[in-house]
C-alpha cells in the first residue's frame, strides 16, 4: 500500500510539473508529425504552426482580455459574454458553422436573470478571468500531453485522438487539460463541420444554453448549475490527477489484439459458477463504492447531457463533469463495443430523476487515487437495444451487448503480462474466449455487457484453472435500457448477471430504483444461489422462457414463470443429485 501511495505522489508531482502552463517556456515537440494530433487537430480550436500548437492572434487578444477581468473585457454579464463568445468564435473563422437558435438568449437567462446578482458577479470576476487563463494555457498544456503520452502506459499509445469504432483504443488526459477542453465548450469553441461525418456527439455548450431559454424547465437549468459549480471549482483549486478514456471492441474475427466474439454454445456451456447477487431497493449507482459502475449509455456517449436529456447517464455527465470531455473524440458505439472510463471526479451532489433533477450542493469525492493517478471511479458506457420488444428475447440481441464487458482494460492486459512475465499480446491471446457456433437473436446483450464485466484472470467455474486476483471489484448497476429505450426488466437484471458471472466478477449490486416488476427479484436470485446454478444452467432457463414469448406460448415475466414451474417432485430430484435443472424438468 505505501510503495502504491508513493506511486501516486510521484504521479501526482509530475503532473503539476509538466503541466502547469504556468506560462514559462513551452516544450517545444514537432507536432506536425504526430499521427494522434493529425487525426483530432480538425475538432480543435487551436492551430499547428513552426511545429507549435497556439490560438490565432486574435483569440489571444480576447482571452487575455477576459483573463484581466470585467473591468478589462467588459464582460459582466450573460449578454456580454456571448458578445466575447462571437469574438472568440469569429478569430477562430467559425461564422460559417452557426450555434443554436437562442443560444445567446439561453447565456443571457441564465447568468443575468436565474442567477443572484452576487453569483453573477463573483463568476464574471473571478470565474470568468481563471478560465481565460486556462485557456491561453491550452496550447503549452496540449503539446506537454502529447510530449508524456508515451510514457503512461508503456508500449501504449495514449494521446489525444480520435478513438474511431472498431478499433480498440486508450486516451489518459489530466484533470487540468480536460478543464481547458470543458472550457471550450463553455464558449462553444469546437468546430463541428466534420463532426456528423465521423459519427461524433456534440461537444460544445450552445444547445444546453439554448434549449434553457426555448423550453425552460427547472431540470436545464439545474443540470447548468452543476457544470458551472464544477467550473468554480476547477477555478479556485485545479486538480491534478488522471482520466482514461477506453474504447473496448469484441472483435468479429479472431484477433491477438482483442478478445473474439462469443457464440451461443459459449453460454450454454459455461460452468462458471453465478455472481452472488444483492438486491438494493434504494440508493444509487454512484454512491455504491468500490465497483464497476454501469452508465446506461446511449450509442452517443453522454445521450442528451448537452442538450434536454435528464436521466441516468445525463444526470451522471453532470454530476462527474470530466465525463463530457469523451464526446470529444469517441465516435458512436457499435453494437460490439462499450466504452470505460476511469478516474472521473464528482464535484456535485443531487436530489430526483428526470423532471425532478436538482443541483443540491457541493461533493466532496474522496475516492482513492490508484497508481496512475486516477480515481478509483470505474464507469463502463454500454448502450441497450431501444423499443426492442419481442427481438430482445432472440438469441443474438442478447449476447453481444453484454459480452463486450469480458474485454479486459488494455492497462490490465499489460499488469496481467507483467505479472506473468508474458508479452502483453500473448497475454491477450492466453485470454481469447472459445470458438464457438452462430446463434440467433439473445446473442447482442449479453456480449455487449460481458467484456468490459472481465478482469484479469482466466474463467473458473466449478473447473480448475488459474485465477489472477488482482482484481475483485464486483458490479454496480440497474435497469439498464428498461426506462426510455422500453427493455423488460426481469430480462435484462438476469443477462447483466450472466453477463458478469462468466467474467468473474464476485458480486453483482443491483439497484432496482423502485421498478416494481423487480419486486421478486431478490427471491429469485436466492433461490437460485441455493441451488447452484451455473451460467450455464440459467442461460438455458432463460433461452427457453425466450422461446417461449417469441412464439406466444407464455405472456408471463420470467420470474413468474420460473418460480411455478419449480414443481416439489422436481426439485427433491434435483436436490438429490439425480439431475441437473434444465429446461425439460424445470417447464411445466
Amino acid at each position: 500500500m505505501e510503495h502504491e501511495n508513493r506511486c501516486v505522489r510521484i504521479q501526482l508531482h509530475n503532473l503539476k510539473g509538466r503541466e502547469s502552463g504556468d506560462g514559462g517556456e513551452r516544450v517545444r515537440v514537432r507536432m506536425e508529425s504526430r499521427e494522434d494530433l493529425k487525426s483530432i487537430l480538425p475538432f480543435l480550436p487551436l492551430v499547428l504552426e513552426s511545429s507549435s500548437l497556439d490560438w490565432p492572434s486574435p483569440a489571444v487578444k480576447t482571452l487575455k482580455a477576459l483573463s484581466q477581468g470585467p473591468d478589462h473585457s467588459n464582460v459582466n454579464s450573460g449578454e456580454f459574454l456571448f458578445l466575447a463568445i462571437s469574438d472568440l468564435r469569429h478569430s477562430l473563422a467559425l461564422y460559417s458553422q452557426p450555434l443554436a437558435v437562442s443560444v445567446a438568449d439561453g447565456y443571457s437567462l441564465f447568468f443575468d436573470d436565474l442567477i443572484s446578482r452576487d453569483e453573477s458577479a463573483k463568476w464574471f470576476g473571478e470565474v470568468m478571468p481563471a478560465l481565460a487563463t486556462l485557456l491561453l494555457r491550452f496550447p503549452s498544456l496540449l503539446e506537454t500531453h502529447y510530449q508524456r503520452s508515451k510514457d503512461v502506459v508503456t508500449g501504449i499509445s495514449t494521446g489525444l485522438r480520435l478513438l474511431p469504432s472498431q478499433k480498440p483504443g486508450l486516451v489518459f488526459l489530466s484533470q487540468e487539460l480536460i478543464a481547458a477542453l470543458l472550457a471550450c465548450s463553455f464558449l462553444c469553441l469546437f468546430p463541428i463541420t466534420s463532426r456528423g461525418a465521423k459519427c461524433l456527439p456534440m461537444i460544445n455548450f450552445d444547445h444546453l444554453f439554448a434549449s434553457l431559454y426555448h423550453s425552460y424547465h427547472l431540470t436545464q437549468e439545474n443540470k447548468i448549475k452543476c457544470i458551472m459549480h464544477y467550473f468554480k471549482r476547477i477555478c479556485s483549486d485545479i486538480p491534478m490527477g488522471c482520466v482514461s478514456f477506453e474504447r473496448k471492441v469484441l472483435s468479429f474475427e479472431c484477433s491477438s489484439y482483442s478478445v473474439p466474439y462469443p457464440k451461443v454454445d459459449y453460454w450454454s456451456k459455461s460452468v462458471a459458477s453465478l455472481s452472488q447477487f444483492k438486491v438494493h431497493e434504494s440508493g444509487l449507482i454512484e454512491d455504491h463504492g468500490d465497483a464497476l459502475e454501469v452508465d446506461f449509455a446511449n450509442m452517443y456517449i453522454g445521450g442528451g447531457a448537452l442538450s434536454r436529456g435528464c436521466v441516468q447517464e445525463e444526470i451522471r455527465f453532470m454530476v462527474n463533469p470530466e465525463l463530457i470531455a469523451g464526446m470529444l473524440f469517441l465516435p458512436r458505439m457499435a453494437d460490439n463495443e462499450a466504452i470505460e472510463i476511469v478516474g472521473a471526479e464528482r464535484f456535485s451532489n443531487y436530489t430526483g430523476y428526470g423532471s425532478s433533477f436538482r443541483f443540491s450542493g457541493n461533493h466532496v469525492d474522496n475516492r482513492e487515487v490508484d497508481f496512475m493517478g486516477r480515481r478509483k471511479t470505474r464507469i463502463i458506457a454500454i448502450d441497450a437495444l431501444c423499443c426492442p420488444g419481442l427481438r430482445q428475447y432472440g438469441t443474438e440481441w442478447r449476447l453481444i451487448r453484454h459480452s463486450v464487458h469480458c474485454k479486459k482494460s488494455i492497462e490490465e492486459t499489460q499488469s496481467l503480462g507483467a505479472h506473468l512475465g508474458q508479452d502483453a499480446n500473448d497475454c491477450i491471446e492466453m485470454l481469447e474466449l472459445p470458438e464457438i457456433i452462430e446463434g440467433s437473436s439473445t446473442s447482442t446483450e449479453v456480449n455487449y455487457i460481458s467484456c468490459g464485466h472481465s478482469v484479469n484472470r482466466k474463467c473458473q467455474g466449478k473447473n480448475n484453472g488459474y485465477v489472477d486476483h488482482q482484481d475483485e471489484i464486483g458490479i454496480a448497476t440497474g435497469n439498464w435500457g428498461c426506462g426510455a429505450f422500453g427493455g423488460d426488466p426481469e430480462l435484462k437484471a438476469i443477462i447483466q448477471w450472466i453477463a458478469a458471472s462468466q467474467a468473474l466478477r464476485p458480486s453483482i449490486s443491483y439497484f432496482t430504483f423502485g421498478e416494481q416488476s423487480l419486486q421478486m427479484l431478490d427471491q429469485v436470485s436466492d433461490w437460485i444461489l441455493s441451488h447452484e446454478w451455473t451460467v450455464g444452467d440459467l442461460w438455458n432457463m432463460l433461452v427457453e422462457y425466450s422461446k417461449q414469448r417469441l412464439k406466444l406460448e407464455t405472456k408471463l415475466g420470467f420470474f413468474a414463470w420460473l418460480l411455478p414451474s419449480l414443481r416439489a417432485d422436481q426439485m427433491d430430484l434435483y436436490e438429490s443429485g439425480k439431475t441437473e435443472p434444465t429446461a425439460n424438468t424445470m417447464k411445466d
